[in-house]
């Protein structure tokens, strides 16, 4: 059985971002890439006195897809603001070795810091994120190397700054582990 990777939106997500995605994962991961119906917002993951919405109650949120998919691994995209419990921000939150994974797109963009619009710009940081998410569904955790697409990005300059690939030592992980 071929390896599976459903991508989720939540939301109106971009046509020409999911078709980004779903290319870029097929490559690095080596899966077949399925794209579900977008799904609607949550709303009570939308904490009002911070003005974002919770990753983590996003990934509970998330229902283990049935049929055919029900062993994939699912990356949820959406474009609000998210956050996580101890951090003002968080770029996406996957469940370490587990099946599901969310990222935002809000502030890959750069029109979030009030910059023109730089669609490569944004597209790069995407995928990064997603490979990184996904990375850590499948086992990877933070990787040391700063050019290894597994390196926390504790801001977005982190992000630009590391790669879309895994570092040697990062990829032989990935090998044994989806193997």
């Amino acid at each position: 059985m071929e390896r599976q990777i459903l991508l989720l939106p939540i939301g109106d997500i971009e046509g020409w971002v999911l078709e980004t995605l779903e290319k870029d994962l097929a490559k690095k991961f080596d899966s077949g890439i399925k794209r579900s119906e977008a799904i609607t917002l949550p709303g009570d993951a939308f904490n009002p006195a911070r003005g974002q919405y919770s990753s983590s109650f996003l990934l509970r949120q998330l229902r283990d897809p049935g049929g055919p998919e029900r062993q994939a691994k699912v990356l949820a995209i959406t474009d609000v603001d998210l956050y996580a419990t101890g951090l003002n921000f968080v770029f996406g939150e996957a469940e370490f070795g587990g099946r599901r994974a969310v990222i935002s797109l809000t502030r890959l963009r750069p029109s979030f810091y009030s910059l023109p619009e730089n669609r490569r710009l944004f597209s790069d940081r995407a995928t990064k994120e997603a490979v990184h998410e996904v990375g850590h569904v499948f086992g990877l955790g933070h990787c040391p190397d700063r050019l290894c697409v597994m390196h926390f990005s504790n801001s977005l300059s982190d992000t630009d700054m590391k790669g879309s690939s895994f570092c040697p030592h990062c990829q032989a992980r990935l090998e044994k582990s989806i193997k």
